[in-house]
């Protein structure tokens, strides 16, 4: 693409730089914010800037938050005694769409990978032990990719929970072996949720 203005080339390598986003959709961002009044994207711009700046980390589960605790965590409406373990925040909201859940969430920010160099270390894993040893947690539900580094990590939480007196249950496999649960539509994965099945370590 060959640009009459560097102004108009810079917006587009920068919107092309997210995920999801070629340069041809992202030209015709650009052009769409050239269009629109001044207010529009100066409140585009501050609304980026403001969440970069001021987005945290929820203390307890992990998930993003306004705060020291996000929403979920702070509902008293939630089963604090179920615990949903997600690799990732995305996977937090897949399953809220669902409506099926109402306990509350641990995310890990990943799943154990030798190959990519991701150890137990690098995850929370800890502070999810912590939790089913300081709150009263009765049920861990893994809803965790079916992949085999996601089994790997669910073996590896049953041995660090061994002794602990919480039952570890897996999603049904309404979610393919090998599949992402972000990619799982609302019914499949609210099935697969509530028809899950207790974990035992092989």
């Amino acid at each position: 693409m060959h640009f009459s203005s560097q102004l108009i080339e810079q917006a587009v390598d920068a919107f092309a730089a997210l995920p999801g986003i070629g340069r041809k959709t992202a030209l015709r961002l650009v052009l769409h914010l050239v269009n629109e009044d001044l207010p529009v994207a100066e409140n585009l711009g501050a609304a980026v800037l403001k969440m970069r700046r001021e987005i945290q980390f929820c203390q307890q589960c992990h998930n993003i938050s306004d705060q020291d605790l996000c929403h979920l965590c702070m509902d008293p409406r939630r089963d604090g005694t179920t615990i949903c373990v997600v690799e990732h925040i995305r996977d937090v909201m897949a399953i809220e769409d669902t409506g099926q859940f109402r306990g509350l969430y641990h995310v890990l920010g990943g799943i154990i990978n030798p190959l990519e160099g991701i150890g137990p270390d690098a995850l929370h894993i800890d502070s999810l032990v912590q939790r089913v040893q300081q709150n009263g947690v009765s049920e861990l539900i893994m809803a965790i990719s079916p992949t085999i580094e996601g089994e790997t990590t669910m073996f590896y939480i049953a041995r660090q929970l061994k002794d602990k007196a919480v039952k570890m249950s897996v999603i049904a496999r309404g979610v393919s072996f090998g599949g992402e649960l972000q990619y799982a539509d609302e019914m499949t994965l609210g099935r697969s949720i509530a028809g899950r099945t207790t974990y035992s370590a092989p």
